[in-house]
């Protein structure tokens, strides 16, 4: 009896002594990762010796990660009313999934620190195909193969010397919604035309792809775009919608993107940026 209490102890001291407070990670939108930096130091009162102090150091710094990675993924945006967080409260099986693929997160530094304790770094891609938080919390369709694209509303310009005008070989899509709200980024973004018509969401794209890849990237300027090529269609929305997660183009956009997507298929191709 007097082993498994003493045993206990050492266990809460471990866990006391992790620099706790509230996860301020957040993930980064332009790479899809999540990253948190976990600390802790050892009980003077514990450690037999240095080596044993470090120990105890780095599996108090392990938990506070783990804690702070589990956390900031709650907080992820799958789409527009959705968290990770309601899912795992929903249903148990996301949870334990969910749980277990934050115990996997690859460590990308650890050390001891200056003046003691002891440091370490996690890294959870949130799209890595089979056995990602992706593949968790998106809806797989009921159908194997994606819905096909809207269909434009479109007249190509009449460009003379060029009597049939067969797009403009984009390479991806950029949409610029600065100055009009903040975006809020999702796992799952919709782009809407004016009238709440669909013209990009999930069920459209290979499902398999968009959980190893994702379905877009969030970029603060051009030189983050890089996914959409380097010939991109750019278009401004002219709205957000549901609580700032879609953008909402113009009709004339809207039906442009078609169009090209039709030509060059970038859309299939996730080849999507969000300038936010």
């Amino acid at each position: 009896m007097l082993r498994k209490f003493k045993l206990l102890a050492a266990m809460l001291a471990i866990i006391l002594f992790a620099v706790s407070g509230k996860a301020d990670a957040a993930p980064d939108w332009n790479t899809n990762t999540i990253q948190v930096t976990g600390m802790g130091v050892s009980n003077p009162a514990l450690a037999r010796t240095p080596a044993h102090a470090s120990m105890m150091a780095r599996r108090a710094a392990m938990a506070d990660a783990y804690r702070q990675l589990l956390e900031t993924v709650q907080g992820v945006n799958v789409d527009a009313e959705t968290t990770v967080e309601n899912m795992m409260l929903a249903n148990d099986v996301v949870k334990i999934k969910v749980t277990g693929i934050v115990k996997g997160a690859r460590v990308i530094s650890e050390g001891e620190l200056t003046g003691g304790g002891y440091s370490v770094t996690l890294e959870l891609p949130l799209f890595a195909g089979q056995g990602s938080i992706a593949e968790t919390v998106i809806e797989r369709p009921p159908v194997i193969e994606p819905f096909p694209m809207p269909a434009p509303d479109y007249r190509p310009p009449v460009i003379e010397d060029q009597p049939t005008y067969r797009g403009g070989n984009y390479t991806g899509l950029i949409v610029d919604c600065r100055g009009i709200g903040t975006l809020n980024p999702v796992m799952s973004p919709v782009i809407k035309m004016v009238g709440g018509k669909k013209i990009y969401g999930h069920k459209n794209l290979d499902y398999d792809r968009i959980i190893r890849e994702g379905m877009a990237t969030y970029a603060q300027d051009m030189s983050q775009a890089g996914r959409a090529g380097s010939n991109p269609l750019i278009v401004r929305a002219v709205a957000l919608d549901d609580l700032n997660a879609n953008p909402v183009l113009s009709a004339e956009d809207a039906d442009l993107v078609l169009y090209e997507n039709s030509q060059s298929h970038f859309l299939e191709d996730i080849a999507v940026v969000f300038l936010y």
